[in-house]
């Protein structure tokens, strides 16, 4: 038997001295070692053995398995850190080759815009309001003292998905929706897409956004109005920046207000982006109608309120000075990466 434990042992270190990897490694333990292993065999058989050489053969046995453990620990260890260094040579870094650069995008300058007067009037104590895009008739237009026989329910100035459902020309719906559910005092803006049939050129888009603004409560007038501009003006074109109000209609507002900006550009002395005229118009205000107010389950005997919008195009083009709206929408690397 002795010599049986040292042809095990003998051929057990000539396999480990050709092991090339962990699967390798582990069979030969299994082989040798396991529980089915011809170390294991060995033991197995002592039974026959006389009370004398059992103490012999089972320290024999001890002595083999000790030696094959301690070189499999050993080869495991050396297959470990050839490993190590071979994924060291294969992941080395030429500090000497260039970069990958990482390309970092950035906000759309719609979104820049948008922001800046998201930020303004919330810097004034308003909330942000959103409602559906696809809108029923009745907040689109007749909530908004729009009767059937007006103009602005043309179908080829709306987009109508029925008689009664269409996208929303502008973001006042929401206004409406706001002041059914909750009573004065109200200041809100709604930001948000709005859809107008309107040919694609330089100055118009059939799709584009708005913020609309809506202040409700006791004794609110257009002097509150007017100073809300001023300081929505100022934030968002510079402190020089003047406002000038032209008397206008609005369906939904009276009375009804074109407001301009004196010109980023000249300052208001008069240039190609105004036209020399010194002013450019950016949105339309006005104290909300009373029967808008009545239809919305407001008292218009007590309460008062004004309303305003501007389009985030048309104010991106002029905040950045771009000439045509098509360009904000083709989606020109090129052009986007400037802003």
């Amino acid at each position: 038997m002795k010599e049986q434990l040292q042809a095990i042992a003998n051929e057990a270190l000539a396999k480990l001295e050709h092991v090339e990897d962990m699967k390798s490694l582990e069979e030969i333990r299994i082989l040798f070692l396991g529980k089915k292993g011809k170390l294991t065999s060995i033991l197995k058989g002592m039974g026959s053995l006389s009370a004398e050489e059992r103490p012999v053969v089972g320290q024999m046995v001890n002595d083999v398995r000790k030696q094959l453990e301690e070189k499999i620990q050993n080869t495991r260890s050396e297959l470990i850190r050839k490993e190590q260094e071979k994924n060291i040579a294969q992941e080395a870094i030429d500090v000497t080759m260039p970069g990958t650069i990482l390309r970092t995008g950035k906000k759309h300058p719609l979104t820049q815009v948008l922001d800046e007067i998201k930020e303004v009037f919330i810097g004034m104590g308003y909330e942000i309001a959103e409602g559906p895009e696809v809108e029923l008739d009745y907040y689109n237009f007749e909530a908004l003292n729009i009767p059937k026989n007006h103009p602005a329910r043309d179908t080829q100035d709306s987009f109508y998905i029925n008689e009664n459902v269409v996208l929303r020309s502008q973001t006042s719906p929401v206004q409406i929706r706001v002041m059914e559910k909750q009573k004065p005092p109200i200041k809100i803006i709604c930001p948000g897409r709005v859809y107008r049939s309107d040919p694609v050129d330089a100055t118009h888009s059939p799709i584009f956004h708005q913020v609309e603004g809506l202040v409700v409560d006791k004794g609110v007038t257009m002097g509150d109005l007017i100073g809300t501009l001023q300081v929505f003006a100022k934030n968002l074109f510079g402190e020089e920046t003047d406002i000038r109000l032209r008397p206008h209609h609005f369906q939904f507002t009276e009375p009804s207000a074109e407001v301009d900006v004196s010109c980023w550009t000249c300052g208001g002395k008069g240039c190609r982006v105004c036209k020399n005229e010194g002013w450019i118009e950016i949105l339309g205000a006005g104290m909300v109608h009373p029967k808008v107010l009545e239809t919305c389950g407001i008292d218009p005997k007590v309460y008062s309120g004004f309303a305003f919008g501007l389009g985030v195009e048309r104010t991106a083009m002029g905040r950045f000075n771009i000439d045509d709206m098509r360009l904000l929408y083709e989606n020109d690397i090129r052009f986007l990466k400037q802003f």
